[in-house]
């Protein structure tokens, strides 16, 4: 007898577009979008993979939003899918405080997949789902990304107001699927040690440091600014035509006063977003901040 996940499977495959993928912490969005991927490139379905997940990146540094073309790999795998087309910064491990650059980055990267052509368009998503912020991002994100297919991986019922959200607010096909059981719940520590993998191998393509001017920023820096309050932030590069070529972290030098940027990406680059992560560029976290910290407005 089919399963219901191949019955899904099977009808993605057939209507394409874009698929939303809804789920809490570990219930196997991320393994979900990475089989139907490979069922595609198999029927020869043009596909792409928008990485909304910033904590626990598959396409992309942790703190971006992540769009990987499938159809130039020659093997589908989790490590093939690291290097990423193309990344929309959003600053943070956390969306609770940043919803409206998370929002923004995957509306924007769904539009630049649909522009390339790819005909089946996978959105895969943080496990925050519950509560009002829970509620109002994936509101939001399905609301500016208008999802063809909208598939919940329920638990324990954790996804009845945002399964029941996406039937009313959106024209999505809504599909339930149960959580499959050999997803065991990965522990804080295993995630942490993910994440500092992810970043640790973004770094290690080759880090260059160069001397960062305190006019780049957004926002603003205010005259007489501390910068040694910036040292070990994570920022994210623009090139002024809305792309982000990749990511980077600020080093503070004391004898000098003055600025250096980590990264391996050196080229196309004309202003810098601060973002709210503090880490080093072996991938350890020094911590999270808020831009109403980092500028003394609280």
């Amino acid at each position: 007898m089919e399963s219901d996940f191949e019955k899904v499977y099977q009808r993605l495959l057939e209507s394409r577009g874009v698929v939303f993928l809804l789920g809490g912490l570990d219930t196997g969005k991320t393994t979900f979008a990475l089989e139907l991927l490979k069922r595609a490139r198999a029927a020869g379905v043009s596909a792409a993979l928008v990485d909304a997940d910033i904590e626990q990146s598959t396409v992309g540094p942790p703190t971006t939003v992540g769009l990987r073309f499938t159809d130039d790999l020659e093997e589908l795998s989790r490590e093939n899918l690291v290097a990423a087309d193309a990344l929309g910064f959003v600053g943070s491990l956390h969306p609770r405080e940043h919803l409206l650059p998370l929002v923004t980055a995957t509306a924007k990267l769904v539009r630049r997949a649909r522009e390339a052509g790819a005909a089946l368009i996978v959105v895969d998503t943080t496990g925050f789902v519950a509560g009002i912020y829970g509620q109002t991002l994936k509101f939001f994100k399905m609301d500016a990304v208008r999802p063809d297919h909208v598939v919940g991986f329920e638990r324990g019922g954790e996804l009845e107001a945002l399964v029941g959200m996406a039937q009313r607010f959106t024209s999505a096909e809504v599909v339930e699927l149960e959580a499959a059981d050999q997803f065991a719940s990965r522990s804080a520590e295993e995630r942490v040690a993910f994440r500092e993998q992810q970043f640790a191998a973004y770094f290690a393509t080759g880090a260059s440091r160069w001397r960062v001017k305190p006019t780049v920023f957004m926002p603003t820096l205010p005259p007489e600014f501390d910068l040694s309050r910036l040292d070990g932030l994570v920022v994210g590069m623009e090139d002024g035509e809305g792309s982000c070529p990749g990511i980077g972290v600020l080093e503070y030098e004391p004898s000098e006063g003055i600025l250096r940027m980590v990264s391996p990406i050196t080229e196309g680059v004309r202003g810098l977003r601060l973002g709210s992560s503090r880490i080093d560029t072996e991938g350890r976290s020094k911590g999270p901040v808020t831009l109403r910290q980092l500028f003394g407005t609280e």
